[in-house]
């Protein structure tokens, strides 16, 4: 690390640095952005691929009722295979590109009409499952015993655990025709949260900063007890205002989710999400099990936190800022990118070298916010392009440097799976997608607390530490476990209006934060707020990833190179195993409540270190 304590400051610093509104995105430097280029030179080298997309999907009719045929078989396999890379190309840029502005009308057109291929694709592709499935068993086996189909091995062994979900072709056909609806609910919610909504400007220190999605989070970490209260209350009136059109939002997802759920035979929509992964409920179960477990564990934390920073009550605005109040933070991109690199060094040279380049020179990244610009972070790694990665880095927040590491992790695992994989099995599930990235934060954690020179600064970082594990785990959680009541209600009949989605939220709001903690009741607007409720059952996984990465990253840390090469195997694997199987070679297995108790008792031990030190 170039320079070893520069995350520290001891000065009062500013929250905006242009201490006004956002650039327009033909204002960014073009070294801070992301080089799509990589995957299409121009936009009429992009037009001229999705049209010849386009004219490849009449192509899947002249494999129907043909598949019994092992060598027609490989054929389509071959062909789809190709099709669908070639559109997760042609997807990618238009994606990318629409999420550096989303009211950029001109590429949400784009991203509407690859969208408007690929369900023509997945119509003119839908007889394939059941034209499978309709093989009888002891053919089947013939059929993917054949030499030839090696390579297609397990996608056709995945196919056929289907096979009580698969309906008719006709169905399928049906279903597969909903495809443009079944996303409405996420792209309605991303152009109101991310285009639509302004919250208005907040004044400090005399000047005026527009408050926004990604300015929140800073503000919340301001040691200036009346301007977050402010912030909080000021944010949430422009969510009380749209309510009505969220909540419906929030429940056509809810209601799609559980549409397709019974159509496809499943009791409920956890199930089928759980299923879609090959995730055993098991795990969900241990997961609840064991946070509720652990909640007095965070009572106590926010008691203390309460305690150290004398204040009368606690409310959610009181929660992000560090306890030590006194000590900010304050690093450039550069900075931030070495010090992940520095922390990431017991992953060895490739793994390091790679990202470097990749952040500094190769421009995988889309640095700073601006207007109009997808809010929050994420990797979006394809199989023919970069592991690009989308920030909204603020230079004085800590979670953004953390926020660095973790979307390094997602854009390396895509790496190393790219690069050891065949296309069919290198795009891993999200269920095993969070372990790699939150591995990464507990590898900047370990790091910093290291190389810590005193006590100060070691409780300064084991309280974000407590606070990262509070986010992730006991946060993830609580969203876990609202999305599994909403659609609980839905199913049961219960009408999903403003007041009853509050209402379960705010209940779960009571028993996360626990008896002496005081709900606002803006509060409950925060479950409209999710992206992730829009899209149905992910928000686990940030719980039980960061629980696999908390052993693994011990592991390697305190480990050799075999250590090292478990991890790696995994990160190599893509999806080529069950995820459960790819995490057990790794050194963790996920369907055993020890490990869920395992990073809660680390969190139990931090709560008592951190008072040692206060």
């Amino acid at each position: 690390m170039k320079n070893k304590n520069f995350i520290f400051n001891f000065e009062k610093v500013s929250h905006n640095e242009n201490g006004g509104g956002l650039p327009a995105r033909s204002e960014v430097a073009e070294a801070d952005t992301w080089n799509l280029q990589y995957l299409y030179k121009t936009e009429t080298d992009w037009e001229i691929d999705i049209a010849a997309w386009g004219t490849r999907v009449s192509e899947y009719e002249k494999f129907r009722e043909k598949l019994a045929d092992p060598k027609i078989l490989l054929e389509f396999l071959n062909f789809n295979t190709s099709f669908r890379r070639q559109g997760e190309k042609i997807g990618s840029y238009a994606f990318l590109n629409a999420s550096q502005d989303v009211a950029d009308s001109k590429y949400q057109e784009m991203s509407s009409r690859v969208q408007i291929v690929g369900i023509k694709a997945e119509q003119a592709s839908s007889f394939m499952r059941p034209e499978l499935l309709a093989i009888p068993e002891t053919d089947w086996q013939k059929i993917i015993a054949t030499p030839e189909l090696a390579p297609y091995r397990l996608v056709l062994e995945r196919i056929a655990r289907d096979r009580p979900h698969t309906l008719s072709a006709n169905e399928e056909h049906l279903l597969a025709m909903l495809g443009e609806f079944a996303d409405s609910p996420s792209k309605i919610f991303g152009q109101l949260n991310n285009a639509d909504l302004r919250f208005g400007q907040i004044e400090e220190n005399g000047k005026e900063t527009e408050l926004t999605n990604g300015t929140f989070m800073v503000f919340l970490h301001n040691p200036k007890r009346e301007l977050r209260e402010k912030v909080f209350h000021q944010f949430y009136q422009s969510y009380d205002a749209h309510k009505n059109t969220l909540a419906a939002t929030l429940n056509s997802s809810i209601q799609k989710d559980n549409y397709y759920a019974r159509a496809r035979k499943f009791d409920n929509a956890l199930e089928a999400a759980l299923f879609d992964e090959e995730v055993p409920k098991v795990v969900y179960d241990n997961l609840l099990a064991g946070i509720h477990e652990a909640l007095p564990s965070l009572y106590r934390y926010y008691d203390l936190r309460k305690r150290k920073m004398r204040l009368p009550d606690i409310h959610f605005y009181d929660t992000y800022v560090p306890i030590i109040s006194d000590v900010t933070v304050r690093s450039t991109w550069e900075q931030a990118v070495d010090l992940v690199i520095d922390a990431l060094q017991p992953l060895g040279s490739e793994y390091c070298n790679t990202l470097q380049k990749g952040l500094l020179h190769d421009r995988w990244a889309d640095r700073y916010e601006n207007r109009g610009k997808r809010n929050g972070a994420f990797s979006a790694g394809t199989y023919d392009g970069l592991p690009y990665i989308l920030m909204n880095f603020q230079t004085e927040i800590i979670e953004d440097v953390f926020t660095l590491a973790h979307e390094s992790g997602h854009s390396m695992h895509s790496w190393y799976s790219s690069h050891n994989q065949p296309y069919q099995y290198y795009d891993y599930v999200l269920f095993v997608a969070e372990v790699a990235s939150t591995f990464n934060e507990q590898l900047l954690a370990h790091h910093l607390l290291k190389t810590a020179e005193n006590d100060r600064q070691r409780a300064w970082l084991i309280n974000r530490e407590i606070d990262s594990i509070r986010a992730t785990i006991f946060r993830q959680t609580m969203f876990a476990e609202f999305e599994k009541q909403t659609h609980d209600a839905a199913t049961a009949g219960k009408p999903l209006t403003v007041e009853r989605f509050r209402s379960i939220y705010a209940s779960l709001l009571k028993q996360y934060f626990g008896p002496d903690f005081v709900i606002d009741e803006e509060l409950s607007l925060e479950c409209f707020r999710i992206p992730h409720f829009y899209r149905g059952f992910y928000v686990y996984k940030y719980a039980t990833g960061l629980s696999a990465a908390i052993a693994l990253s011990e592991r390697v840390v305190h480990g050799g190179e075999k250590e090292r090469e478990d991890y790696f195997s995994f990160l190599k694997g893509g999806c080529n195993k069950e995820p459960l199987d790819l995490l057990r070679g790794a050194g963790v297995d996920m369907a055993k409540p020890e490990s869920i108790r395992a990073p809660m008792q680390k969190f139990a031990s931090l709560v008592e270190e951190l008072e040692r030190l206060l």
